[in-house]
């Protein structure tokens, strides 16, 4: 009998030691911004359907504060950012080993909207915008009279993106002139949607997120053209104003961030090649503004020779276009 159990124990062991090892699941893990999202989204899609399912990517949307803090604690492989990397990001990430590639894959524009019943709303300047959001504000301009005094009386009711987005960092720089400086009391959502039917059920609200969400909903809202403080023009975000750069202060390139040590893996250095190759299509597809062919092959560039670091200095930058960029990469 206890011969018999040793055999069938052996002829167990040959038998599991004949079945082929599984391979460990291939995974490309993003996180970060909601405004880069939609365009990294469609590359994913893409790139597993290339890849007929042999290597997975996971997309979330924590916001661009909130992507970098796990990117620069080693958690993800690529973080989307729709600005730069800040200063207290990169200790961070100096603080943990974690270098990485900045590579530009878009131009957005963010749009300010009404409710299409606001028939009083023609144009904004940025003293208009200001006035509204900046942190002085708080319980004091709560209604559209108080910011011109031709328009009603009637209640102003604000809309904006998360405070964790690089979308409100951005915007606040731009209007209020300090990154995360901006009242308290405004409705504020990482998820660009809940900002959409909050205007759109609401005849005194105004908001602002990215063009390609308002381009998602135009039936919805109306927008609003933002004069141009060096021109004086009114200008509406489109792809060409925001590509010409005549859509200020309101336009801006965004990123991906890529870690060089998750660049080990071959499918994380596959994706990014991915990424780049296909960007300019895909990004139009999903309704953003892409880079000119040139700022590609930059981008390009940057990832084959692992250029490290930033193109900016830690601080937030206003109104930057990408021949700024062409311009400090020497090209």
């Amino acid at each position: 009998m206890f011969k018999k159990i040793v055999l069938g124990m052996i002829a167990i062991m040959i038998m599991a030691a004949s079945i082929p090892v599984m391979a460990a699941e291939k995974i490309v893990k993003i996180d970060g911004s909601s405004t880069v999202y939609p365009i990294t989204e469609a590359v994913a899609e893409e790139f597993q359907k290339a890849k007929r399912a042999s290597v997975k990517v996971t997309v979330g949307i924590s916001g661009t504060g909130g992507g970098f803090k796990k990117f620069c604690r080693g958690e993800t492989d690529i973080s989307d950012a729709s600005r730069p990397i800040l200063k207290k990001e990169m200790d961070v990430c100096k603080e943990h080993g974690i270098e990485y590639v900045e590579l530009p894959v878009a131009y957005d524009g963010l749009a300010v909207m009404v409710n299409p019943k606001n028939t009083w709303v023609k144009s904004m300047t940025v003293a208009d915008l200001k006035k509204m959001w900046e942190p002085a504000a708080q319980g004091k301009i709560t209604k559209w009279n108080q910011v011109r005094s031709e328009w009603p009386d009637v209640p102003l009711k604000l809309y904006g993106a998360g405070v964790d987005s690089g979308t409100y960092d951005y915007f606040t720089e731009a209007i209020v002139g300090k990154a995360k400086s901006s009242r308290g009391d405004f409705t504020s959502s990482e998820d660009d949607n809940v900002l959409v039917q909050g205007i759109a059920g609401d005849k005194n609200a105004l908001g602002f997120f990215g063009l390609a969400y308002y381009e998602e909903n135009r039936d919805k809202l109306k927008l609003v053209p933002v004069i141009n403080p060096k021109t004086g023009k009114e200008v509406l975000p489109s792809e060409q104003t925001v590509m010409d750069g005549t859509y200020q202060p309101l336009s801006r390139p965004i990123f991906i961030y890529v870690s060089k040590k998750s660049l080990d893996k071959s499918e994380v250095k596959e994706f990014v090649e991915f990424y780049l190759k296909n960007a300019a299509k895909l990004v139009k597809q999903v309704k953003y503004v892409p880079l000119p062919e040139k700022a590609y092959k930059l981008a390009e560039a940057r990832f084959s020779k692992r250029k490290i670091g930033t193109l900016f200095g830690g601080e937030a930058e206003v109104g930057v276009k990408i021949e700024d960029l062409l311009k400090r990469e020497g090209l």
